[in-house]
């Protein structure tokens, strides 16, 4: 790391330290606050934060990565994610904000699953708490490996060094500030990173001459770069697209639907979201593709070194923030990736501290928490939890890192159905809903750790299908009349009518 890159690496975890400073002498009066910032959100944070929390470093590294290894076919999972992201803004959104407000304050997904449904039983709380804690743990420790690796291989910086200077500064602006301070460093994140993919393919174009000669180099290089369907199949589209599935389940996304000052807001956020999107994932996908001719013009020896691995092409944002820009800037640039990785890493250890919060230090170990103890209790949990993402990080294990892969899948399958289920359809049970959780969460691991002839399909696809057919089947079956759940639902509907 020079002089440059540590002066703008610097400055921006300043930045995040200050946020977090700022967020604890604001907002953070009771865990309500720390937890969900008071439902006070605006549309412009909320929008960022839920993108900004959703990209993590597969964004600036993966993505451009993926596009410079195989061109213009890896833009499927682009085009599923953003319908995904589109569809849960428009259905989704309104209804959670609203309910999760009706349904008794609900400022948990797990607390908001036993209130729709008055599970007196509590299962629906207790399994998807489990749900939340292991997988988001362990998805947690593997952004905090990311941010290790980044400064092991953008910076020279050992891997321990550059995981602690990731956990320390994450830590502490989630500790001080909670969701208040995760919801504007992810704003600022969000804006970093959209800066930075706009700028550099834009820039790297301009080096090249014209958009013309950087067709016609990609073109000297292969016909199938910008060929939308080489190297594909009806499968491996379709299980591209069915990332867009899992939007509907990710609990550290649809926090942030819960926590916007007014459900009439959520038409704004939507359309500062999708348009942040579509030039984030665009800004992306043209990264890896102009490398592709700016290789060919000026580089044949580092071109060589991508085409031989995946994981070196991965480095290509890393490669153009280096070689087209002042170090300050490159700085600047760097820390977008920094930005992916952070945002990520905040979002779910502060879903996973409320997970222990409200859903088992209030639920069962202090019925009678006063709320300076539920926010003491909240700042803790967000240690725990990074003391154990951390150690878990230390000696990084591939089956770790496997599981977190499919960590979003397992939430999509899990939580995805039954989330649409308890929105739209009144006649859903808590048996359904147990059963719809268990058997799409079963699924996704089924699918994955089981060997079997259909490893092209994502898993995504058959829990979420399995999901589905199951909560509706166990929902008729186990049916009756009640009148409070049913007079909420009706109340939400109602409300909703006017957004």
């Amino acid at each position: 790391m020079n002089f440059y890159e540590l002066i703008s690496i610097g400055t921006y975890m300043a930045l995040m330290i200050g946020i977090g400073i700022y967020s604890y002498r604001k907002s953070t009066n009771n865990s309500e606050d720390f937890l969900i910032g008071g439902r006070k959100m605006g549309a412009a944070v909320t929008a960022l934060s839920a993108g900004a929390a959703d990209m993590s470093g597969w964004l600036l590294m993966g993505v451009p990565g993926a596009m410079y290894f195989t061109g213009l076919s890896s833009v499927w999972i682009a085009i599923g994610l953003t319908t995904g992201c589109f569809l849960n803004y428009i259905f989704v959104a309104p209804r959670l904000r609203v309910y999760t407000e009706v349904a008794n304050n609900s400022i948990t997904l797990p607390v908001f699953f036993e209130n729709r449904y008055k599970d007196k039983t509590r299962l629906l709380r207790i399994v998807s708490s489990i749900f939340i804690l292991v997988f988001f743990t362990l998805y947690t420790s593997a952004g905090m490996v990311s941010g290790g690796k980044l400064f092991e291989s953008a910076f020279g910086l050992d891997y321990m060094t550059g995981l602690w200077m990731t956990s320390f500064v994450v830590v502490l602006y989630t500790f001080l500030g909670g969701f208040l301070a995760v919801s504007l460093t992810d704003f600022v994140q969000g804006t970093i990173m959209v800066l930075a993919l706009v700028i550099v393919p834009i820039v790297a174009i301009s080096e090249i001459g014209s958009v013309s000669e950087t067709v016609s180099l990609i073109n000297q290089k292969g016909d199938n770069y910008l060929d939308l369907f080489k190297g594909t199949t009806a499968i491996s589209i379709l299980s591209l697209m069915a990332w867009g599935l899992g939007y509907c389940g990710q609990p550290h996304i649809l926090v942030r639907f819960m926590a916007i000052g007014k459900a009439s807001d959520l038409k704004k956020a939507r359309n500062i979201g999708i348009t942040w999107m579509i030039f984030t994932v665009g800004g992306a996908l043209l990264v890896g593709l102009v490398g592709i001719a700016y290789m060919m013009k000026f580089d044949h020896t580092t071109m060589a070194i991508f085409d031989g691995s995946k994981t070196e092409s991965e480095t290509i944002f890393i490669y153009f923030s280096r070689i087209l820009f002042h170090p300050l800037i490159g700085g600047f640039l760097l820390s977008a990736i920094l930005a992916a990785v952070m945002s990520t890493i905040s979002s779910q250890l502060l879903v996973t501290s409320s997970s222990l919060t409200e859903d088992i230090y209030k639920a069962y170990l202090n019925k009678d928490a006063t709320p300076k103890q539920l926010l003491t209790a909240s700042r803790l949990s967000v240690l725990i939890v990074a003391i154990i993402a951390v150690l878990l990080s230390l000696t990084p294990k591939d089956s770790i890192l496997n599981l977190v892969g499919n960590a979003w899948a397992g939430f999509g399958a899990a939580f995805g159905p039954l989330v649409v289920f308890s929105l739209f359809w009144k006649k859903t049970t808590w048996q359904g809903a147990l059963a719809g959780m268990l058997v799409g969460g079963g699924v996704v691991l089924a699918w994955v750790y089981i060997n079997h002839s259909y490893k092209d399909w994502y898993e995504m696809i058959p829990g979420f299908v399995s999901s589905v057919i199951v909560i509706y089947v166990v929902s008729l079956l186990t049916q009756k009349p009640n009148k409070e759940i049913d007079k909420e639902f009706d109340e939400v509907k109602e409300i909703v009518k006017n957004y």
